[in-house]
């Protein structure tokens, strides 16, 4: 066993991410009965639907889950309540500052994860009294960091700082760059892009489609001036470019963005109009599968890279 498998009670210390209108129960359950942690994404929920999910995510696996709060949402509060009335036992926080809820969390038994993108949040984190920290490079989809730092160099900056446990994340698809993570000092991995990629996502399957269509240099992060956000470039990522040229305010880039952005792309299928959030590892993945199969895959190289590395001699 190791720190994460341990905190969490897992066989693999593989974190799904809790990505908006991915992460439904069907894949937070499917990762936690395949060996793995599964995370319900509440970022895209309602309220009332994120407890259905819970509920559900109960009946369809008796292993340990939990569920990702990104806490910049105004009904948070609502959120949080939902979490311990249900009995959450786990809980990743991110976007926001965990002072403000770790210690009322953890005085419900709750183990707590919070995502950082720099050795700085990092130790803000830990001195919040977090179990555990997921250290997120910029190579990830969806919302980032805005220093751009990678995975390979902020894994050991984090290590360096920090005693808590330490979750990479950022791209991690496979089980060789789970290796090379853990050798960094991590203690576990938390893969996003492979498991949206998965038939058990809740996203549509026209994104899915995309994500095993990308190549290297398909995405970018952007929008810096609302929340750094890595994109597949689509026609809304060049609309966004467009408006670049005329070096817009802070009000225009809100209002090109509009609301619900996000779901239109990942969740109903707008490939045009739609935010497609995917990370730069998308280029090594190449078809939908089966979430056990993935992870199976992700050990079995995982275990034969362990091998092979033990074989150097210099």
């Amino acid at each position: 066993m190791n720190k994460i498998t341990q905190l969490f009670n897992i066989k693999y210390p593989i974190i799904q991410g809790g990505m908006i209108w991915n992460s439904g129960y069907k894949l937070a359950s499917a990762v936690s009965n395949s060996g793995g942690l599964g995370l319900i994404g509440a970022g895209s929920m309602y309220p009332e639907v994120l407890r259905e999910h819970i509920q559900k995510c109960k009946k369809a696996t008796d292993k340990p889950f939990g569920v990702n709060i990104p806490m910049l949402y105004p009904n948070l509060e609502e959120i949080i309540n939902i979490v311990v009335e249900e009995g959450v036992k786990i809980v990743f926080t991110s976007a926001g500052n965990p002072k403000t809820w770790t210690s009322f969390l953890k005085e419900k038994g709750i183990t707590v994860v919070h995502v950082v993108s720099s050795s700085v949040f990092a130790l803000k984190a830990q001195e919040a009294g977090v179990d555990a920290i997921v250290a997120e490079g910029f190579e990830a989809g969806g919302h980032n960091g805005r220093d751009e730092t990678t995975t390979l160099t902020l894994i050991p900056m984090v290590k360096e700082k920090i005693k808590i446990p330490i979750i990479a994340a950022g791209g991690i698809a496979t089980g060789r760059g789970m290796l090379a993570t853990m050798i960094l000092g991590a203690d576990g991995v938390q893969v996003g892009s492979r498991f949206a990629a998965s038939i058990e996502s809740s996203s549509h399957n026209n994104f899915k489609e995309t994500i095993v269509n990308v190549k290297e240099g398909d995405t970018q992060l952007t929008l810096k001036e609302l929340a750094p956000v890595r994109l597949v470039k689509n026609k809304f990522y060049q609309d966004v470019q467009d408006l670049y040229e005329k070096c817009p305010s802070k009000e225009e880039l809100i209002q090109l963005l509009g609301r619900a952005r996000a779901k239109k792309g990942m969740f109903e299928g707008d490939l045009d109009e739609g935010e497609l959030e995917i990370g730069q590892i998308a280029g090594l993945i190449h078809e939908i599968l089966p979430v056990e199969q993935i992870i199976q895959q992700m050990m079995t190289e995982f275990e034969a890279a362990a091998q092979e590395k033990a074989k150097f001699e210099f």
